[in-house]
């Protein structure tokens, strides 16, 4: 972005100088992360699909308002208070004050970030910030051969070598031809770790990019930018068709306001494009750790540059921004999430997979689906099933000559719990819906969904207790990607764990992290399980307020843990939902929703 382009991220609290440098010394011992590489169109967390998110800092330049953030203290908050995975160094090169004019105080400051970063145990991107890059290469294959020979060890690193061309510049004549010449200068110093590529039109043409990729080097990944009050479908369509096209994206800088860094939160389009991120594991930079005065800052004028940001020295940005990145589903173990039965699992949510790939999908709902599926290819997925019992398992399925066979079983080939023919359906992308009734054994496991047979693709995999009145979803309450006003207590329900509590007047849950399959439109229960000692009222409505599917009349039911269940009828849409409640009348706790299939 230009210097009225920009956008931010931010913390929240004070840390002494003592615990910074006894942290700092204790991460510098153990500091250490999976390695990042391309594998397709995806970057991989230590070899498995998964995602890191984090925020940028603004622009380094001497003299300008995000300098003074480039220390180890606002690289440790962000890690201890943000919980975040990822910092950007947005190192400026041809602006007034940037690396040209002023190399070694910008160099200084990445390198304190680098640094701090390593030290914390965090992934960093140092980011040649230029919107002419190409007509600085021999500055950018120097300086770059110096980080790598000085950080090429350090698994944590990653290069973004031409942060935003812009329009009057092109991929063929001189993007790419400069990205090969300083790709070219970093693999001779460091052969693994990632590097990633900007494309015209400020990193929006990663479709154009996709046609005449980079050829002959490994662990190479393209940049994707979006300001949420302006880019909206249209760019995650051009994003899915690089990645279509078999180009891996990561969101170096990502906004919720306007492109030009000012006007208000789109919350609307920022829930969208998160649930993309999530969607196709797009790792990603929140735009910016500063405090100038735009829209897309993350901390008010005058915040400190050290870190132990309360909640009023966030902006608005700031605080969404915040709560994105602290509740960015990790990329630890698995590189995947576990999905707790009932539930519908995306199928290219795999944890593992081998021999399939990923297209895009015409079923409804959008989005891609796993699709070339032969013989002896196989998914992996980690699920939680409460309890053991019979469960009904259906499948999403398009096949055009049929013949194919789906086995259920665990991750590893054995047990098989139960197989499935798969019936022609028409088309690659003519969808119906098959299933059968398995028994599962209790708690988190791996399954597997193995091609025994193969010619078929497969949207979606649902798992629901037999018998449970077309049971399509459970949302526990306190698991909110995001909220207002709202807490979380040990409940006495049945089942146990917590519930959402305090629940006041305008208070607000989201659940953007949970989206939910509806496989066709039509008329569906949602229960709410509830406790009152006054009564209230809540709204269903989609995250984000629009549409509302129904309001609810909260009962008394005797205290703040007596529990009691309400039911509301509604008609949705097929495709996938990410859910919100909405407190119209407050004074009610919320343990879990529940969707099921037809009127109840």
């Amino acid at each position: 972005m230009t210097l009225s382009n920009a956008a931010a991220s931010r913390p929240t609290f004070r840390t002494t100088l003592i615990a910074l440098a006894l942290s700092l010394c204790a991460g510098a011992a153990l500091a250490d992360v999976p390695a990042l590489s391309v594998s397709g169109n995806q970057v991989l967390v230590g070899g498995k699909p998964g995602s890191i998110s984090g925020s940028s800092l603004y622009w380094s330049n001497t003299g300008w308002p995000g300098e003074r953030f480039y220390n180890a203290g606002a690289v440790g908050w962000l890690k201890d208070d943000w919980k975040a995975k990822l910092v950007r160094a947005a190192m400026g090169v041809e602006d007034q004050g940037g690396y040209l004019q002023f190399p070694a105080a910008n160099k200084a400051r990445v390198k304190a970030v680098v640094d701090a970063a390593i030290a914390k145990d965090m992934y960093v991107i140092i980011d040649w910030h230029s919107h002419y890059a190409f007509r600085h290469q021999n500055e950018a294959i120097a300086f770059f051969q110096e980080m790598a020979r000085t950080y090429g060890h350090n698994k944590h690193v990653i290069y973004e070598i031409y942060n935003e061309p812009k329009d009057d510049v092109t991929w063929d004549a001189n993007v790419k031809p400069y990205a090969q010449a300083v790709i070219a200068a970093i693999r001779a110093i460091d052969p693994d770790n990632l590097i990633i590529v900007g494309s015209p039109h400020w990193s929006q043409d990663a479709d154009i990019a996709s046609r005449n990729p980079i050829t002959g080097f490994s662990n190479i990944a393209y940049t994707l930018h979006f300001y949420a009050g302006t880019h909206t479908q249209y760019l995650r369509d051009k994003a899915s068709t690089a990645m279509n096209n078999g180009l891996a994206l990561f969101v170096t800088e990502w906004g919720s306001v306007n492109a030009d860094g000012n006007g208000g939160v789109n919350y609307a389009e920022t829930n969208a494009w998160i649930d993309f991120m999530k969607k196709h594991n797009i790792s990603n930079a929140n735009w910016a750790l500063d405090d100038a005065k735009e829209g897309s800052a993350s901390l008010v004028p005058g915040a400190s540059s050290t870190g132990g940001w309360a909640n009023w020295d966030l902006t608005e940005s700031g605080k969404q921004a915040r709560e994105t990145v602290r509740n960015w589903p990790s990329s630890s173990d698995t590189g995947c999430t576990t999905a707790t039965v009932p539930a519908t699992i995306q199928a290219e949510a795999y944890c593992q997979m081998s021999g399939v790939q990923l297209e895009t999908t015409s079923d409804a709902g959008g989005g891609q689906n796993v699709g070339y599926i032969d013989s002896g290819d196989w998914m992996n997925y980690t699920v939680d099933v409460p309890s053991a019992g019979l469960y009904t398992v259906s499948y999403r399925v398009a096949s055009a000559n049929g013949g194919g066979n789906i086995s259920l079983e665990r991750a590893g080939g054995s047990p098989v719990f139960a197989t499935k023919a798969v019936s022609a359906t028409g088309g690659w992308q003519t969808w119906n819906t098959i299933s059968h009734d398995v028994q599962l054994p209790a708690g988190k496991q791996s399954i597997g969904i193995a091609a025994k047979a193969g010619g078929f693709n497969l949207n979606w995999i649902s798992i629901a207790a037999a018998g449970s009145g077309g049971q399509i979803a459970l949302i526990q309450a306190e698991d909110h990607a995001a909220m207002s006003g709202v807490e979380s207590e040990q409940t006495t329900d049945a089942g146990g764990g917590r519930n959402a509590s305090h629940i006041d007047t305008g208070d607000w849950m989201s659940y953007t992290n949970a989206p939910v399959t509806i496989p066709e439109t039509g008329t569906y229960t949602i229960e709410f399980r509830v406790a009152s000692v006054g009564g209230g009222e809540l709204s269903f409505e989609e995250a984000g307020g629009k549409p509302t599917y129904a309001t609810v009349a909260v009962p008394a039911t005797g205290g703040w843990q007596t529990w009691a269940s309400v039911k509301k009828t509604v008609t949705l849409n097929a495709g996938s939902h990410s859910f919100g409640v909405y407190a119209k009348q407050g004074g009610w706790n919320l343990n879990w929703i529940k969707v099921s299939k037809g009127a109840q």
